[in-house]
């Protein structure tokens, strides 16, 4: 964001921030499409006006909100998958012992089943 014009960056934070306005919004459930409009419309006159005046508050607010939005989609995916792992009971680290396991025993593979891959 350091080299990018002020008005990208104008625009890039009302993106974020009508994105979090959008989540909060529809979490409280008064999502409303007027109301979402405005923001958006208001929030972007603002910025493109005072573009020049407030850029270091856009590369600031544009950086922490990167890091907030990539680190709660980085504990959503690691936690769904996760949750699939454990209701599929797939041990990644086969710490388990497990008869019905789909993984393949090296030392019970028999000679003849081993091909070589050229």
């Amino acid at each position: 964001m350091q080299t990018s014009s002020p008005r990208f960056k104008s625009l890039a934070v009302t993106a974020g921030m009508s994105f979090w306005f959008f989540i909060i919004i529809s979490a409280i459930n008064q999502f409303s499409i007027e109301i979402f409009l405005i923001f958006i419309i208001s929030l972007l006159i603002v910025t493109q006006i005072f573009t020049h005046k407030i850029s270091r508050g856009l590369d600031i607010f544009a950086e922490i909100n990167t890091k907030v939005f990539l680190g709660l989609l980085f504990l959503t995916v690691i936690s769904t998958y996760g949750l699939l792992f454990k209701l599929l009971r797939i041990d990644l680290l086969r710490l388990k012992k497990q008869e019905d396991s789909y993984w393949l025993e090296i030392e019970q593979t028999k000679l003849y089943r081993t091909r070589k891959q050229y």
